[in-house]
C-alpha cells in the first residue's frame, strides 16, 4: 500500500513515474529515467518497481521519487530534439535560461526548468540524506556500470553494487545533470544498464533500483525476498567485474555526419596501439596506445565518438583516500606554478609551464578535477570541499572501511 505523498510537491504531472513517502524517517531517493529520450529502459524499470511497491506491504523509511527526464524526446524516441538535456546543467547556463522569456527557450531548456524546480522543491520539503540516481543506456554492447564524480561519498556508496565504477567523466563532459547535483554535495550516481534495446538493460535497472532502496535505508533487506537474486543478476551481467576505472581520453565529434565508429566494439574491450577505431573525415582514427575502449558511439546523435579508460589499482585508491583525509591538498598552493583561483579558495589555478612536474593523476589523487582554460592554464576544483559528508556520516555504508577502495 502506497503511503501518503508529500502534499507540498505536486506529483500529478506526467513527469512523475511514482512517489512514496513513508511514515518513518529516512533518506530521500530521486531516480531519473529518460534524460535522453532514446534511452527508455530506466523509465520502464521504474514503472515496474513502483507497480511492485503498490502490490505489497513494505515498511518505508523516508521518501522515493521516480521522474521522467526529457518528455518530448521520449515521445519521439530521440536522444534530444534541439539540445542535449544532459549537457546544459551548469550554473551559468541555468541562470541564463532562468533569465530569458519562456517563448525564447529551446525544448530542452524548458525541460530543464521543470526538472530544476522539482529538485529544488524536493530538497526544500524532504529531509536528507539525498540520493540521486540517473538511468542511461548505451548505443554499443556493454557491461552494466556506474559513473560518478570522484568524491569519496560517491565511491563508498557505489562500491556496494557489483558492477564496474567509472571515475572522472565530469572532466570530459560539460553540463551533465549529476555533475550539477554532485557539485551541490549530494550522493549522485549514473547507472548505465546495457545497450538501448536490450531486455536485460531493463532487468538490470530494476535490480539496481531494489538494491539502491535497500542500501540507502529506504527499505529493509529482509523485506526483499529476491534481494540476492537481484544482486547476483547484476554481478552476472557485469561478468564479476567490480573494478574502478578512470577515463583518460574523450574523442569529441565536430560533425556527426563525418564520423563513423568501426563496427563491433563494445565497452570494456581492450584495444592495442594502432587499432583502427573509427573513420573521421575519411581518415582512420587509430588507438595511440594500448587501452580499454568505453562507450563507442553507434547512433545518430552524440558529441563523443568514444572514450578510453584505464583500470585503477587498489593501492592508488587507498592512497587517494588517505591523502584526502589528511587534507594534503590544502597545501598545494604553496607549490611553484600553483595558486588559488579565487578568494574563496575553492579552486586552484595551475600554470602548466611552471608546474610541468605535476600530472592530472596526481591531482586526481587529492580529489581535484581539472578544466582547461587555455594552452598554459587549467583550473582545478576539489570534489571533497563541496561534499556534504556530515549528511551521510551516520549511514551504515559510510562507516564501512575496506582495503578494496578505502
Amino acid at each position: 500500500m502506497i503511503e501518503t505523498p508529500n502534499p507540498k510537491i505536486d506529483v500529478r504531472t506526467k513527469r512523475f513515474i511514482g512517489h512514496i513517502r513513508g511514515k518513518h524517517p529516512g533518506p530521500t531517493l530521486i531516480f531519473f529515467g529518460g534524460i535522453h529520450g532514446n534511452e527508455k529502459s530506466g523509465v520502464t524499470a521504474l514503472q515496474n518497481v513502483f507497480k511492485e511497491l503498490e502490490k505489497k506491504a513494505f515498511t518505508y523509511h523516508g521518501s522515493v521519487y521516480g521522474l521522467k527526464g526529457n518528455l518530448p524526446a521520449l515521445l519521439k524516441g530521440k536522444r534530444y530534439l534541439e539540445k542535449d538535456l544532459n549537457r546544459i546543467w551548469t550554473t551559468s547556463k541555468i541562470n541564463s535560461i532562468k533569465s530569458r522569456n519562456e517563448s525564447d527557450l529551446l525544448v530542452e531548456e524548458k525541460e530543464l526548468l521543470e526538472i530544476y524546480s522539482l529538485i529544488q522543491s524536493i530538497l526544500e520539503h524532504e529531509s536528507g540524506p539525498y540520493y540521486f540516481i540517473d538511468y542511461h543506456t548505451t548505443s554499443s554492447k556493454t557491461l552494466p556500470f556506474i559513473t560518478i564524480n570522484d568524491a569519496l561519498i560517491n565511491r563508498r556508496f557505489s562500491r556496494l553494487f557489483p558492477v564496474p565504477i567509472i571515475l572522472g567523466i565530469e572532466e570530459y563532459l560539460e553540463g551533465p545533470l549529476l555533475s550539477y547535483i554532485n557539485e551541490r554535495g549530494y550522493v549522485s550516481l549514473g547507472f548505465e544498464s546495457g545497450q538501448h534495446t536490450e531486455e536485460m538493460a531493463i532487468k538490470n535497472s530494476i535490480a539496481f533500483t531494489w538494491l539502491a532502496m535497500v542500501y540507502s535505508g529506504f527499505l529493509k533487506k529482509s523485506d526483499i525476498k529476491d534481494f540476492n537474486k537481484y544482486y547476483q543478476q547484476l554481478q552476472k551481467s557485469a561478468a564479476n567485474n567490480s573494478n574502478f576505472y578512470e577515463i583518460t581520453y574523450r574523442h569529441p565529434i565536430d560533425d556527426i555526419n563525418e564520423f563513423k565508429m568501426m563496427e563491433g566494439f563494445r565497452s570494456f574491450e581492450e584495444v592495442v596501439q594502432g587499432t583502427p577505431l573509427a573513420l573521421e573525415k575519411e581518415e582512420f582514427v587509430l588507438a595511440e596506445k594500448d587501452a580499454i575502449i568505453f562507450m563507442p558511439l553507434y547512433q545518430e546523435q552524440g558529441e563523443e565518438g568514444f572514450f578510453l579508460i584505464r583500470k585503477l589499482s587498489i593501492r592508488v585508491l587507498v592512497l587517494s583516500t588517505f591523502l584526502r583525509r589528511t587534507r594534503f591538498g590544502s597545501l598545494l598552493h604553496f607549490l611553484p606554478g600553483v595558486s588559488w583561483a579565487n578568494k574563496e579558495k575553492e579552486s586552484l589555478l595551475v600554470n602548466t609551464k611552471v608546474a610541468q612536474f605535476f600530472t592530472k593523476p596526481f591531482f586526481h589523487l587529492l580529489g581535484y578535477r581539472n578544466r582547461v582554460l587555455d594552452k598554459t592554464y587549467f583550473i582545478m576544483n576539489n570534489r571533497e570541499l563541496t561534499a556534504k559528508n556530515e549528511m551521510y556520516q551516520n549511514s551504515w555504508w559510510h562507516r564501512i572501511i575496506t582495503r578494496k577502495t578505502d
